[in-house]
């Protein structure tokens, strides 16, 4: 597998003698391998690993957090206990942990989890990366030790390897690429898909054995990330730099007003987070959504790029199966030089980039925190104490307004106030709760609304 690895990311085309280390963190076992590359000849000098360690246990911290938040808050209920809703927390937890490698955050909405006294109870979090981090910080860090045990046994140090390899899907955990650089002192190669590129190097070899491949293959990468521009004119990657080609890559969105009819998809490339700074490539509009509250229509946004770099998007409403889509030949289109000056930029300005990124967050939280009360008031308002609900309105007021005049200082005073009014009212009515029937809070302290509120998916919206 390493050396398949190795001959996947082409490192026997390079005309140097090489060290290199295969760090391999899959679904249920680590591996990391040291290879040392000379004359077109793979060694493998020393291997290690942890055989219970992977996607699998981060799987089961983010399961074990859910089930005792879900127990603090609904009278000691053990999920884990109960095999649909442990099935269904596995599923979630899986999904949470593949969108926080994208995603700063990542909605957990389970209703009808489970039912007390036969009120029905639902589970709804926000899981942030940070907290996911903090969740597998241990288990990251389990994965250093079989790293320093490999380099021992084959006589090198961390600053002996020229390049370190990724394999398996764990790897897409920034949390873990940042371990693996700070460990080997050097960015880590991601320019191959970690889920294939074994398979691919074993192909490789398979070709070259049987005399149908002379000259190992060298596969075409995209030169520049691709995306599409979402609400608050943020760039939502759907392909990455340096992903190999071809591939599919696909991401579910909504709409971002209520009754929105269409929604006009701007296919953007480039490296920064604002749309307006990358290059627009392609535009095409899906009209014909059922009207629908904010938030609740499915669109379905795909990218393809075949073996000849041909771009094509479709945007699909997964309701009334209406569908539109682009062809963009040569989806570079850029020279050598265009794409290295729009790297460089990328770059150049990546402090000012994020700041600006982090304002158009800022706003979507809000905006999404405001829709969201203003439903959840408008649904259960009749179970809110009054004075509760009082004070939940008039923060939701001064956070709207704040919103619309686009004024940041009043956002970041609003947003506490709001959730500390839901948290108020939460106490009262878990109380409530213990006496007798009762709604549960649906927009509690845990259900801060992040950029992907109500029930949008797991994309961003769209402009109206």
């Amino acid at each position: 597998e390493p050396t398949a690895a190795a001959l996947a990311y082409g490192l026997d085309k390079k005309n140097k003698n090489m060290k290199v280390a295969v760090y391999d963190l899959g679904g249920g076992t680590f591996d990391i391998s040291i290879l040392e590359l000379g004359d077109g000849v793979f060694e493998v000098k020393s291997t290690n690993g942890d055989t219970h360690l992977g996607g699998d246990d981060f799987d089961q911290a983010i399961i074990d957090w859910l089930a005792q938040e879900f127990a603090a808050d609904n009278a000691g209920i053990d999920l884990k206990k109960d095999p649909m809703a442990l099935q269904r927390l596995k599923e979630a937890a899986e999904k949470a942990k593949i969108e926080l490698s994208n995603a700063a955050s990542a909605e957990i909405n389970l209703p009808y989890i489970t039912a007390l006294d036969g009120v029905p109870k639902h589970l709804v979090k926000t899981l942030t990366r940070a907290k996911f981090e903090a969740l597998c910080d241990d288990l990251f860090n389990r994965s250093i030790e079989p790293c320093r045990k490999a380099l021992a046994d084959a006589h090198l140090s961390a600053s002996d390897i020229d390049e370190v390899l990724l394999v398996g899907g764990s790897t897409r955990i920034p949390k873990v690429q940042e371990l693996v650089k700070n460990f080997f002192g050097k960015e880590p190669n991601k320019s191959v898909n970690p889920d294939e590129v074994v398979a691919i190097g074993a192909a490789i070899q398979g070709g070259v054995l049987a005399g149908d491949v002379k000259d190992v293959l060298l596969l075409d990468v995209t030169p520049l990330s691709l995306g599409i521009e979402t609400l608050g004119g943020v760039m939502t990657k759907l392909i990455d730099a340096n992903t190999t080609i071809p591939v599919h890559k696909e991401q579910v969105f909504s709409t971002a007003a209520d009754n929105q009819p269409g929604v006009e998809i701007k296919v953007l490339q480039g490296e920064r987070p604002m749309a307006k700074d990358n290059k627009l490539i392609g535009v095409f509009h899906l009209d014909g959504i059922a009207p629908a509250p904010r938030g609740i229509p499915q669109i379905e946004v795909s990218f393809d790029i075949d073996t000849n770099g041909i771009l094509s998007v479709s945007a699909k409403d997964k309701a009334t199966g209406k569908e539109q889509h682009i062809r963009i030949e040569a989806s570079s289109g850029l020279s050598e030089d265009e794409i290295q000056r729009m790297r460089d930029e990328a770059k150049a300005n990546e402090a000012a980039d994020k700041a600006e990124k982090e304002k158009a967050d800022k706003f979507n939280n809000a905006d999404s925190m405001v829709f969201q009360t203003e439903k959840n008031l408008k649904d259960y308002g009749d179970k809110i104490p009054a004075d509760k609900k009082g004070a939940i309105e008039t923060a939701c007021g001064h956070l709207k307004k704040a919103v619309q005049e686009q004024n940041l200082a009043d956002i970041d005073r609003y947003m506490p106030e709001l959730e500390a009014a839901w948290h108020a009212a939460s106490e009262d009515m878990a109380k409530a709760t213990q006496q007798g029937p009762s709604a549960q809070d649906p927009n509690g302290p845990q259900n801060p609304q992040g950029p992907q509120g109500g029930q949008s998916g797991p994309g961003p919206d769209f402009g109206n």
